[in-house]
């Protein structure tokens, strides 16, 4: 009798169990069904997928359910908090070393890119030659070149898989033609970047920007005051790696002569200021540096002392130098080519005299199939 009453209640409870799953998913499944579509992730700042469209052609091939799938891995309730759980637990339960290839290394979030692509550099330095040879070939050009480290360069981890920065070093000043290298690895170290960004802090690499002046016969103001905008920045990173880190400080320098500068956007056709303070409130914070990702600006100085210009093919990166370098020129003009093809710069800019700076980060080399 007991043992007749002990399978009731297992068998109750077994029933209990998988009724208690069947409405957690099918809840879940509902929701994520009816719920308004997010169009994107703020944490992970990507455009998320959008319900699939249905057709008898795409349930028979299956196309359906793969790209419903998808959607349902975007779209599901509480996303934001089941990445945290599964982080956390990766982390500091099974002891994962990196989750989504990202680590912390001395309280930095780093990407652990380690494959060198070495048709990507080549690609670079092709596009490079490319402006050189249509553009600054036949003019009284000077022509430079630096290469930023991303972060995992200093990762001191004896497990961690890196690529050889040397390499990549030599390789891009192998194959760029007729540039002068600076280097500025030496004068760079984990605390000059964003613990969960990718970028440099502005306020810790004046060092960085007054090498690059001198190295092309100028000199920079090394005086600014520094303006706190946030105490709870959050980089990119911070969304990719989704376990709860603390924000940080975010700050820009100025002086009399960064304030006095105009800054001209071209792909929208307006003036802009040095720094775009309604940025730090918005999906991505470094962007207050010059506006972020725009194709083609200028900026000018009336403080000068003296009549040159400088011409950046830049990155992100450059963002958070350009203010300082425009203390030494009469004219600073950032070109992006990951947004404006090259063939077509002669419609903007007039090549003759300038200093030209190709700035770009390693991981924008070593993935530049976004340059057009």
């Amino acid at each position: 009798m007991n043992k007749e009453i002990s399978n009731i209640k297992g068998a109750l409870w077994d029933r209990i169990a998988v009724t208690i799953i069947v409405m957690f998913f099918g809840g879940f499944a509902i929701l994520t069904w009816f719920k308004p579509v997010s169009d994107m992730s703020v944490e992970e700042r990507r455009k998320l997928k959008d319900k699939p469209s249905f057709s008898v052609e795409k349930i028979v091939s299956g196309q359906y359910m793969k790209e419903f799938e998808e959607y349902a891995l975007d779209q599901i309730p509480l996303r934001q908090n089941f990445r945290e759980i599964k982080a956390l637990y990766g982390t500091y339960v099974l002891g994962q070393l990196d989750n989504n290839e990202l680590t912390i290394f001395e309280g930095h979030i780093i990407n652990m890119e380690h494959t060198l692509d070495e048709n990507s550099l080549e690609y670079a330095a092709n596009r490079f030659n490319t402006i050189y040879d249509k553009y600054l070939s036949d003019k009284n050009i000077n022509v430079y070149m630096s290469i930023i480290p991303d972060k995992n360069y200093f990762n001191g981890r004896d497990y961690t898989l890196k690529y050889d920065y040397e390499y990549l070093v030599e390789k891009m000043c192998n194959d760029v033609e007729n540039q002068t290298y600076i280097d500025i690895f030496s004068l760079l170290d984990l605390e000059d970047y964003y613990r969960t960004d990718p970028h440099l802090r502005q306020e810790n690499i004046v060092d960085v920007a007054a090498k690059l002046a001198e190295s092309m016969g100028t000199s920079i103001s090394t005086d600014y005051e520094q303006v706190q905008v946030t105490k709870e920045f959050y980089g990119t990173y911070y969304g990719q790696m989704a376990l709860p880190v603390k924000g940080e400080e975010m700050s820009y320098l100025t002086n009399d002569i960064v304030s006095n500068c105009t800054v001209y956007d071209y792909e929208n056709n307006r003036d802009i200021d040095m720094y775009n303070l309604d940025a730090v409130s918005g999906n991505d914070p470094y962007e207050m540096y010059l506006y972020g990702p725009l194709s083609l600006i200028t900026i000018t100085n009336p403080k000068a002392d003296n009549e040159k210009e400088l011409i950046i093919f830049r990155d992100s990166f450059a963002s958070s130098v350009a203010p300082m370098l425009a203390t030494a020129y009469n004219k600073v003009t950032l070109v992006d080519i990951r947004y404006v093809s090259p063939e077509y710069l002669g419609n903007f800019i007039e090549f003759n005299e300038q200093d030209v700076l190709f700035l770009y980060s390693t991981s924008v080399l070593n993935n530049s199939e976004t340059i057009k």
